[in-house]
């Protein structure tokens, strides 16, 4: 088991190369969920996560002729960045097993650092098989992301660093994938206050660890995204642990996960991915749980692929009707278009674009059919441009 002295030797042993990351209240996230949310910023790290700390307190943990050898380690991409970094620092050979869906940024961020990258297997359990078949054929050293007591003693100096932030606090809310993280930062926070509560989050897609839990079958697939939390096998050692110290690990929408995201952005100025974001999402999907208590919210990682930022950032417009779709159909004649924008520009819309459809749809040869982009300010003011428009005798749609 993990205690809390191999925490703070681990924190020993990893200062100084490991980034002692802020922790924030955040007010305007304690006035939108009703708790009163300190931030823990992880994705601040040099790789952007918080794998770094466990990663590095195994490597240093090596024997000469185990460092000569080389290590291995099985990663949807936060891990894999970490041993790739840490073991060329400290001139060690690394090969890294990803699944053949990681995130390129993710696979990039890894190569960057000089390691040996392969591509193996549709999912983190059938790239750890290969890891390990690896490990055994080239007697490599293989550096689990998670069940490993010397990984979860890294992880578990979040805790300390939380605890030591925001002695008062009363919940801690972390990411669930393996269940490293969230293992290490009960036992140290635990230790340090009996009385604190402990919440894992899962994805509603991978909710492996709250089924295994709650003694259900294993039943977890399909896209998330918070891949870095997309385990099917979580950690013996790591489910240990959870089983004593930890209240409930909460299953989130992948909906409400985009929603955090979007909300560390433009509320923090933070980029978070999935995985980063699920212990906000679940003050947005549970609030009850958390309403007027002092909550630590672990935002693990930042590594989210630049094109799924921005899918879930104009998600976030398009579902704050911010950004809205407008059909209208109009007389196919002279200005009926210029009266439309019009009107969109007096209730203080934006036209970011314009299609025109005239030979699909339902609608009389002399119409014609015009969708319309339209950037608003929030939900209300998007239903006061609709209702100008139908004042006006336009005939229009949302869709």
């Amino acid at each position: 088991m993990v205690s809390l002295d191999d925490i703070r030797a681990a924190a020993q042993r990893i200062a100084g190369a490991v980034e002692r990351t802020p922790c924030i209240e955040s007010r305007t996230l304690s006035r939108l969920t009703g708790a009163r949310v300190f931030l823990k910023f992880e994705n601040l790290q040099f790789t952007a996560s918080f794998k770094e700390r466990g990663a590095l307190n195994k490597l240093l943990s090596l024997s000469a002729d185990e460092r000569r050898r080389g290590v291995i380690a099985m990663s949807a991409g936060n891990h894999a960045q970490a041993v790739a970094y840490h073991a060329a620092r400290l001139g060690i050979p690394a090969v890294i097993v990803m699944p053949k869906g990681s995130p390129n940024t993710k696979v990039k961020n890894t190569q960057v650092h000089g390691a040996e990258v392969v591509l193996e297997g549709d999912s983190l359990h059938e790239a750890g098989r290969h890891a390990a078949e690896r490990a055994k054929r080239d007697n490599l050293v293989l550096v689990h992301p998670y069940e490993d007591p010397l990984i979860i003693a890294g992880q578990g100096t979040v805790g300390l660093e939380l605890m030591e932030a925001v002695p008062d606090l009363e919940i801690l809310v972390v990411p669930v994938g393996g269940g490293g993280l969230i293992s290490g930062i009960a036992t140290a926070a635990k230790s340090l206050n009996k009385e604190i509560r402990i919440y894992g989050v899962e994805s509603e897609t991978y909710p492996s660890m709250h089924q295994r839990l709650k003694g259900l079958p294993i039943a977890v697939g399909g896209d998330t995204i918070a891949e870095g939390i997309a385990v099917k096998d979580c950690g013996d050692i790591a489910f240990s642990i959870i089983s004593r110290l930890v209240e409930e690990v909460l299953v989130v929408k992948e909906e409400t996960i985009e929603r955090a995201v979007v909300a560390l952005l433009e509320i923090e100025k933070t980029v978070a991915e999935g995985a980063g974001a699920a212990a906000l999402a679940a003050l947005l999907e549970h609030p009850a749980r958390f309403a007027g208590k002092r909550v630590g919210v672990v935002i693990s990682g930042g590594n989210i692929d630049s094109r799924v930022l921005a899918s879930v950032l104009m998600r976030g417009l398009v579902r704050d009707s911010r950004l809205v779709r407008l059909r209208v159909t109009m007389p196919d004649i002279s200005g009926s278009l210029a009266r439309v924008a019009a009107l969109i520009a007096q209730a203080g819309g934006n036209v970011v674009e314009v299609q025109h459809q005239r030979v699909f749809g339902t609608f009389s040869v002399k119409s014609t059919e015009i969708e319309f982009l339209v950037e608003m300010r929030d939900r209300d003011h998007a239903e006061r441009l609709l209702k100008s428009l139908r004042d006006n005798g336009i005939k229009v749609a949302p869709f």
